[in-house]
């Protein structure tokens, strides 16, 4: 399979080191000088422009590099798109909400494969742990029913950026154990420039297990998550460093841990990469064999952002901040600015119906009969935008909706005031 490079990162690289046993990247574009992982690119072909990489005949797929990301190569990935290419991209490459789910919209339209660097989830130990959730919400659990999880996050550079770009990752796992979370709330130092290093962060979901994932400083990097139960514990140490095995404690394997799984991330998503390029293959809904999580999409990887992203409001804020169900689509998108715009039109009518009315007055004592006549048109002027206003609500009607759009988290501070959509 033919590459093409748009950036690179630890990540990226990573997936050069496991594809040049069977895979051949053709085309360096926009890779950073500065990065640590740029002698990596160093004897690879140079484009100075993304636009190569739109044609089909250079390249099966691209990967996407965070390192020395830019408003240029956030143009790329977003042209990249439209052309309905296929792509493998860092998670995250940018912590905001907003492109992430414009990429999204696009994608959904063109039909472009967008395949976030999630590997994970895809480790047979993830899906181990999911079983033992799921065992204990149905009474049957082997460390009895499920009180907490602890997500344990060991990082030696704890500033903001690595912490929230972090989160963005782990927080994928969150929701492939316990679903979407309907609550975040953060604990750390009051000072939003130094919680960083202690940062906890919580989360509460439907199935009524609280999630709890804070920061530790410690080496070797990695993530240790607990399933802690009414009669024991279950653990699985995620170290970062490839060249060592993830190891599993308790459950069912009470008094001798699980044998370590070998498991190569790289190479696991590569493997997803080359399915997605395979035409007679597409993406699975669910992965085999059955006890690993589905893959994840660029859907999974917008919301993880969007968790991570709300983390610094919750903290300057000092409060929770509640998630709800939102529908990110162009009908979304239309839905939101006809509601903003009709709170608008409200407003404006209270400030035309004072202006006329003091206009009008004015006029009368002043025997201007010009004001005078302009002042009783507000009545028609106000009833001519509403006019407009409610022909506009037909367009949804009249423009084919994507049906199968999905219901995105999206978050709102808890005391928050906004209008109510009809």
């Amino acid at each position: 399979m033919k590459l093409g490079l748009l950036g690179i990162d630890g990540q990226i690289a990573s997936l050069l080191a496991a594809a040049s046993r069977c895979d051949e990247v053709v085309l360096a574009c926009d890779v950073p000088l500065d990065s640590p992982h740029t002698s990596l690119a160093v004897d690879l072909p140079r484009d100075a422009s993304w636009e190569a990489l739109l044609d089909v005949r250079v390249c099966d797929a691209v990967l996407i590099g965070a390192d020395g990301w830019s408003e240029y190569r956030a143009d790329g990935m977003r042209k990249l798109v439209q052309a309905g290419r296929t792509l493998l991209v860092s998670q995250p490459l940018a912590l905001s909400m907003l492109w992430a789910y414009e990429i999204d919209m696009i994608r959904k339209d063109s039909g472009s494969i967008v395949i976030p660097f999630l590997p994970a989830r895809l480790h047979p130990y993830v899906g181990r742990l999911s079983d033992e959730i799921e065992a204990s919400l149905a009474g049957r659990g082997s460390v009895g029913t499920i009180e907490t999880i602890t997500m344990e996050r060991r990082m030696h550079d704890r500033f903001r950026d690595a912490v929230l770009g972090q989160l963005a990752r782990d927080a994928d796992l969150v929701r492939v154990l316990v679903g979407d979370p309907q609550r975040l709330s953060t604990l750390g130092n009051d000072t939003p420039d130094t919680a960083w290093n202690t940062l906890a962060v919580g989360f509460t979901n439907a199935s009524g297990i609280p999630v709890r994932w804070h920061i530790l400083r410690g080496n070797p990097s990695g993530l240790k998550i607990s399933l802690i139960g009414s009669s024991g514990v279950c653990e699985v140490d995620m170290p970062d460093d490839p060249s060592k095995r993830w190891q599993w404690s308790g459950g069912r394997q009470s008094l001798t841990a699980l044998p370590p799984v070998e498991w190569n991330a790289a190479e696991a998503m590569l493997s997803v990469l080359h399915d997605a390029c395979d035409k007679d293959h597409r993406i699975k809904v669910k992965s085999e064999p059955d006890d690993i999580p589905p893959l994840a999409t660029w859907a999974d990887a917008a919301r993880a952002i969007e968790l991570a992203e709300t983390v610094p409001r919750s903290i300057a804020r000092g409060r929770g901040i509640d998630l709800h169900q939102e529908e990110f689509s162009e009908i979304g998108t239309f839905k939101g600015t006809m509601a903003s715009l009709g709170c608008a039109i409200v407003l404006g009518v209270l400030l035309v119906l004072f202006m006329a009315t003091l206009l009008g007055g004015i006029a009368k004592e002043a025997g201007w009969q010009l004001g005078e006549q302009i002042a009783g048109i507000w009545p028609l002027a106000v009833l001519a935008v509403l006019g407009v206003f409610l022909c506009l609500q037909v367009l949804p009607f009249l423009i084919r909706s994507d049906s199968s759009s999905e219901a995105t988290p999206s978050a709102k501070d808890t005391d928050s005031d906004r209008c109510q959509r009809e």
